[in-house]
């Protein structure tokens, strides 16, 4: 049993973030945090199981050693969290932990090779100049040192606390990024719903092109239920794609392949010279990205685009298409949130959009609330695309109205999922929230799929009777007046006059 909770474990890492508020954008600090508890949990498992085989071989120093060198991660005596901890007065502090996390990498080539290339602790243009840098690093690595952040696991027992906190600071990063956290975060309540919407199975390939910090990707691994799935994705962003990985090996997946780079103009997760095809592809991808890469789409060596070419500034079906082109045909399901635009914008992606339905690929449109995501306030939708569709029936949800209102971020409730869930699975018209539309619906409205042109929320207005309401006050009134003569009369009786 562990022996602090997930929720002082949060509390105190989200503490640690003091050194750096104020001083350092949220959206660069949190790979300093994020790093460093990475570098924290290594250390503290190592510490662990050295600890361990050390009781088990009685002190046999050589037993010992051979032992370490079959464990999950290297790590050598500077690179641990305690040489940084004995040295975090040095004056070179920074360069310190980048030496640490270079020989981390070194000692754990065929895992760790290429994450922290992007982290630069001795930064003056992020931390400061020296004396202040040295400072902030200092706080930093004894803000580590509380008891509660004692990552072994002995002390925190085996399950995901580690990789819980790891999502909890995320999630608090997000939020105070503003726009720039929807980059790398996508609601955990959102995940959540894409998986069980999607519903992976054992053995499923599971690929997110435009993964983040691999967060939605995590929470659709869970919904197997089992290990038995295996990870792909691909990011953009340098620093991105590094939290992604180190969050990978924090939730005990180390067989995640994740790749850097721009999925559109250069996809990295092929098999040969072809995409490599998938059971399940998820994404948050980046709302109507701009230069998505309009001017090579038409020379596109792996031809996803043969629907249609998405407009210049506008890359949304960009991203939709290739996830549609790396699912396996005949079976292969996707989920993605996209912008409401998506659904009724006409001209090139009215074409694409009109092509997926003829081909019977569009399973469900589900519409959102507002406020839902970090750095933007516009409500989304999820689309639902399913390559083994039984019908042509199209299902439109419109969830926008059920949700739990919050400061700063509105957030979906565990009911609120379930009933999207729910009646996604039965796939049913239910009042003022659902309805099951026929494909000669939808192309009577042009293929577009706005989700008001289906399903109908009009609340009528209740005719107020003001005659009525004049007389029930009269009533109201006549008895206050009894009651105020009978009050009079008692207390008349009780020697109580005027």
């Amino acid at each position: 049993m562990a022996k602090v909770t997930q929720e002082q474990i949060n509390a105190v890492a989200w503490k640690a973030c003091d050194t750096f508020r104020g001083v350092v954008d949220p959206s660069e600090y949190k790979n300093y945090i994020l790093t460093f508890l990475f570098i924290k949990y290594l250390s503290d498992v190592w510490k662990d199981k050295f600890d361990q085989h050390l009781a088990k071989y009685n002190g046999d120093m050589e037993r010992v050693k051979r032992a370490m060198g079959y464990e999950r991660f290297q790590l050598l005596e500077e690179s641990t969290y305690d040489y940084l901890y004995a040295h975090r007065n040095a004056n070179n502090v920074g360069e310190l932990i980048n030496i640490a996390l270079t020989k981390i990498q070194d000692a754990n080539r065929g895992k760790l090779e290429g994450v922290f290339r992007d982290i630069d602790f001795n930064s003056s243009r992020n931390l400061g100049e020296t004396k202040e840098r040295n400072i902030r690093l200092k706080h930093l690595i004894e803000d580590f040192s509380a008891p509660e952040l004692d990552l072994r696991p002995t002390n925190v027992g085996n399950g995901d606390i580690i990789g819980n906190v790891y999502e909890y600071l995320i999630a608090h990063f997000a939020s105070d990024s503003g726009k720039k956290g929807g980059e790398f975060y996508t609601p955990a309540e959102v995940s959540e719903l894409i998986a069980m919407l999607v519903h992976p199975k054992p053995g499923s390939r599971l690929y997110d092109p435009a993964c983040g910090s691999g967060s939605l990707l995590i929470k659709v691994a869970k919904q197997v239920g089992n290990e038995d799935y295996s990870i792909y994705g691909q990011e953009v962003n340098g620093n991105t794609y590094s939290l992604c990985r180190m969050n990978m090996f924090l939730h005990g997946i180390d067989n995640a392949r994740i790749e850097w780079g721009d999925t559109i103009g250069n996809p990295k997760v092929m098999e040969g010279d072809h995409l490599m095809k998938f059971d399940i592809v998820v994404a948050n991808p980046p709302f109507s990205l701009d230069k998505w890469g309009f001017d090579h789409a038409g020379s596109d060596p792996y031809r996803r685009f043969w629907r249609g070419i998405p407009p210049k500034g506008t890359g949304d079906y960009a991203f939709i298409t290739h996830m549609i082109e790396s699912t396996v045909p005949g079976t292969g399901k996707v989920g993605v949130v996209v912008p409401h635009g998506v659904l009724f914008r006409g001209g090139a992606e009215g074409k694409i959009r009109q092509k997926f339905i003829e081909e019977n690929l569009l399973d469900a449109v589900i519409g959102l609330p507002s406020n839902l995501f970090f750095g933007t306030g516009i409500p989304a939708a999820i689309l639902i695309f399913n390559r083994g569709r039984q019908t042509t029936d199209i299902l439109f949800i419109d969830a926008s109205r059920e949700f739990q209102e919050g400061k700063n971020q509105n957030r979906l409730r565990p009911e609120d999922q379930k009933k999207i869930a729910e009646v996604f699975g039965f796939y049913t018209t239910t009042d003022k929230y659902s309805y099951v539309a026929k494909v000669e619906e939808v192309r009577e409205n042009d293929f577009n799929l706005n989700i008001p042109r289906y399903v109908d929320t009009f609340e009528e207005e209740h005719y107020v009777d003001i005659k009525e309401v004049v007389n029930q006050i009269e009533l109201i009134e006549q008895d206050l007046h009894v009651v105020s003569e009978k009050m009079r009369k008692y207390l008349n009786e009780l020697g109580f006059n005027d």
